[in-house]
């Protein structure tokens, strides 16, 4: 039997490597790690002396083995990567959370002012990267308070400050009283007083002209109150007095101007004992103010359809001595004949008098002479129908497309629109 060496356990192995006798805690099949043994060339580490302050780590040499970066192989396919070592501040690979899916790396931004990087030329080799120039010193202005701690003077030396000079009326503010906003807010009673208006101002809010323009009607003696001439400036009425201007009485509401393309089946009143479809139930909600139709157009005459609570723009486009424009599509049972024609454009003699239209075309866009455009100025009532009824035609539609200056653009069969300020004025222009 070989004897064992000093220093040698069973079987070959160091000494004090051997299994320790098992016992209640121990677990069998584990053993206990050895000590961390010091390199036998160096002192221990509790023996070291610490390093001199100042002084700087050596550099780290590269193994003699290791062959420079660019001279290595790559790594062949296949072969799996070691695994990644965490930096000893940061979370463990494992822990971190994934990016999530879809979103991609966001690329290098370069800055606006500068190429982007791929279109960069490479520094050539053995040149330095040129030395950043020195910004200049920043040149103060003329009255800039010098830089640093601002001097203090003297009590003697401080200029005396102005006093604050308060208002008179006012109280001092210890004295004020504060505001309750508990307490519900009252309202005052209008007096008579705050309901009287001036009287230019009473017709400029009707739409009847401006303010300057009502004081000339004042002195001209046009303006009655309560039926009395009124010349005198400075007048207030009240909204129980009754002002009139040419023998017409003057709405104190604002004006209002609706347009309207008339569809068929709707009666042109205001109220129908019959209780038939009107106009009104298509601009019902339009404005708060109550208006009225001007002029009347037949149950199947479409087209459009004015309405105001202007009396005096009411009046002057339906009497006739104005000359308002109209024009309408007018499309018959049969083609009217070349003699006919001429003897529209010549005048009729109907049972209330001698009819005239101001012009009388066939259709551009319609191929056979059923279709005309009838132009007058005429106000008498269903004039159109009964013209063509004179001569035994019968009208299958009749369509007005303009009136006064204003026309269907825009504006489908059935619908309405407040009419905007320059075609109110435009009306009031050719209508003056």
């Amino acid at each position: 039997m070989e004897k064992r060496r000093p220093g040698q356990g069973g079987r070959g192995k160091p000494a004090g490597t051997r299994r320790p006798k098992s016992d209640d805690t121990a677990k069998p099949g584990r053993t206990e790690r050895p000590e961390r043994r010091d390199n036998p060339s160096t002192k221990p580490r509790a023996e070291r002396k610490p390093r001199p302050e100042g002084s700087e780590r050596p550099e780290r040499r590269d193994k003699p083995a290791a062959k420079p970066w660019a001279e290595r192989k790559p790594r062949p396919e296949g072969s799996e990567r070691p695994e990644r070592r965490d930096k000893p501040g940061t979370k463990p690979w494992a822990e971190r959370k994934p990016r999530p899916e879809g979103s991609e790396r966001p690329e290098r931004r370069d800055k606006p002012g500068t190429k982007p990087w791929a279109e960069r030329k490479p520094r050539p080799e053995g040149s330095e990267r040129p030395e950043r120039p020195e910004r200049p010193e920043r040149r103060g202005k003329p009255n800039e308070r010098p830089s640093g701690p601002r001097p203090r003077l003297e009590k003697s030396e401080r200029p005396e400050r102005p006093e604050r000079r308060g208002r008179p009326e006012t109280k001092p503010w210890e004295e004020r009283k504060t505001k309750d906003f508990s307490k519900p807010k009252s309202r005052k009673k209008s007096s008579s007083k705050e309901e009287l208006v001036r009287l230019n101002k009473y017709i400029a809010n009707a739409g009847i002209c401006s303010r300057r323009e009502a004081d000339k009607l004042i002195v001209a003696g046009v303006v009655r109150v309560n039926g009395k001439v009124v010349t005198e400036l400075g007048m207030k009425v009240s909204p129980a007095d009754r002002v009139q201007y040419e023998e017409q009485t003057i709405n104190k509401e604002r004006a209002r101007y609706i347009l309207l393309n008339k569809p068929k089946g709707y009666i042109t009143t205001v109220d129908d004992p019959e209780k038939r479809k009107t106009v009104m139930l298509l601009i019902e909600g339009a404005c708060k103010e109550r208006v009225y139709p001007v002029g009347r157009l037949d149950r199947n005459t479409t087209g459009l359809l004015l309405f105001t609570n202007d009396g005096m723009i009411a009046k002057k486009l339906t009497h006739p001595k104005y000359g308002v424009k109209k024009i309408y599509h007018v499309e018959l049972d049969r083609s009217l004949s070349k003699g006919d024609l001429e003897k529209i454009r010549a005048g009729l003699e109907l049972d209330d008098g001698r009819v005239e239209v101001d012009e009388i075309e066939y259709s551009e866009d319609s191929k056979s002479k059923k279709e005309l455009g009838v132009e007058l100025h005429s106000g008498k009532n269903r004039v159109i129908r009964r013209i063509f009824e004179h001569l035994d035609y019968k009208i299958v539609k009749l369509d007005r497309v303009y009136y006064a200056g204003l026309t269907k653009k825009n504006l489908p069969r059935g619908h309405w629109r407040i009419l905007e300020e320059h075609e109110i004025n435009l009306l009031k222009m050719s209508n003056s």
